[in-house]
C-alpha cells in the first residue's frame, strides 16, 4: 500500500519535472534606440543605432539572435553578467521596412527592428518585451519626419515549409511627414497657378484669348511640376495622393480650356449673346466649383 503511494508520488513529481523542462524558457528583450538614419523611400532602407538587453533565468548563448529585416553592421557586447543570464549589446544595424506611398506627401511609415532566435523554435524559447528597459533617446532627430510613437511587442513567425514557429521581438517606430511642410512644398505652387486661372475668368468675353493663354501656361507648368513630384518617390503601381491632386488639376484646367474655347468660337461666329451666357455660366461654375472640388479631395480622399 505504502509502496504504491510512494510510486504514485514519484511519478507525479517526475511529470512536473518533465513539464517544467519542456516549458519554453523566456528571454526578456529591451531595445533602447540611440539614433535612426535617414529613411530611403526608394528601398525602404534605414539604419538604427541601439542598445539591446537580454535577460533570462538560463544562460543565453552568444550571438544567438538575428535580425529578420536586415543585418547588424557592428555588434559590441558591453556586459555579460550572472553567468550569461544577462547580456547587453550596442548594435548598429542596416534594416529595411515596407514603404506605403499611397498618402504621399502626407504618408506615415513604420520602422521595425525584428529580432528572432537563430536556432530555437517557440516551443523552446520565447521572447518577452521588457518595456522598462526600452525606449528612444530624446535627442533623436529624423530629418523630414515626425516621430509619432514607439512600442515593443512579441510576435510569432510561422515557417510553413519547415513546420516551425519562432518567437520574435518587434520594436516599432511610427513616423509621419510634417504636414505643413508637405502642403507648402507640394500643393501650394499648383494652387497659386489655379488662382491665376480663376482670376482670368473675371475678364470679359472680349479678352478670351488672354484667358486661353493663362490656362495653357498653367497646364504646361502643372505637368512639369507633376514630373518633379514624381521624381521624389520610387515608381509604384498605384496613384499617390499627390497624383490624384494633379489628375484633378488636369481635369479642371482642361474643362476650363474647352469652355473658354467654346466662347472663343462663338465670338468668331458673331454669336455674341450666346457667348456671354456661356461666359457667365463658366465664370460661376469655375469660381464655385474649383474650390469645392479641391476641398472634397483633401477632406474625403484617403
Amino acid at each position: 500500500m505504502r509502496s504504491g503511494l510512494w510510486l504514485g508520488l514519484m511519478l507525479l513529481m517526475a511529470g512536473f519535472a518533465t513539464a517544467e523542462t519542456n516549458a519554453a524558457r523566456e528571454v526578456k528583450v529591451g531595445i533602447y534606440v540611440l539614433n535612426l538614419g535617414k529613411l530611403d523611400v526608394g528601398t525602404g532602407g534605414f539604419t538604427a543605432d541601439f542598445y539591446l538587453s537580454l535577460k533570462s533565468a538560463d544562460p543565453i548563448p552568444d550571438n544567438s539572435f538575428e535580425f529578420l529585416n536586415g543585418r547588424a553592421g557592428s555588434l559590441e557586447k558591453i556586459e555579460d553578467k550572472d553567468g550569461g543570464r544577462e547580456k547587453f549589446y550596442r548594435i548598429l544595424a542596416n534594416l529595411s521596412t515596407p514603404v506605403d506611398m499611397k498618402r504621399f506627401p502626407f504618408d506615415d511609415q513604420k520602422l521595425e527592428i525584428l529580432l528572432e532566435d537563430k536556432t530555437e523554435a517557440i516551443g523552446k524559447m520565447r521572447f518577452v518585451p521588457n518595456t522598462e528597459e526600452s525606449g528612444m533617446d530624446a535627442a533623436i532627430v529624423f530629418p523630414g519626419w515626425e516621430i509619432r510613437r514607439w512600442g515593443i511587442s512579441a510576435a510569432e513567425h510561422d515557417y510553413p515549409v519547415y513546420e516551425e514557429k519562432y518567437s520574435q521581438a518587434v520594436f516599432t517606430v511610427d513616423i509621419g511627414r510634417i504636414k505643413m511642410n508637405s502642403f507648402f512644398k507640394t500643393f501650394m505652387p499648383v494652387l497659386f497657378l489655379m488662382l491665376i486661372v480663376m482670376s482670368s475668368f473675371i475678364l470679359n468675353p472680349d479678352q478670351i484669348t488672354t484667358r486661353l493663354g493663362a490656362i495653357s501656361s498653367a497646364l504646361v507648368a502643372s505637368a512639369m511640376f507633376h514630373i518633379s513630384i514624381a521624381n521624389q518617390i520610387p515608381p509604384v503601381g498605384y496613384l499617390t495622393f499627390a497624383d490624384k491632386f494633379m489628375v484633378l488639376t488636369y481635369f479642371i484646367l482642361l474643362s476650363c480650356f474647352f469652355m473658354s474655347l467654346m466662347v472663343f468660337v462663338l465670338k468668331n461666329r458673331k454669336e455674341e449673346e450666346r457667348a456671354r451666357r456661356i461666359h457667365r455660366f463658366t465664370e460661376k461654375l469655375t469660381l464655385i466649383g474649383m474650390p469645392v472640388l479641391y476641398a472634397a479631395l483633401f477632406l474625403l480622399v484617403k
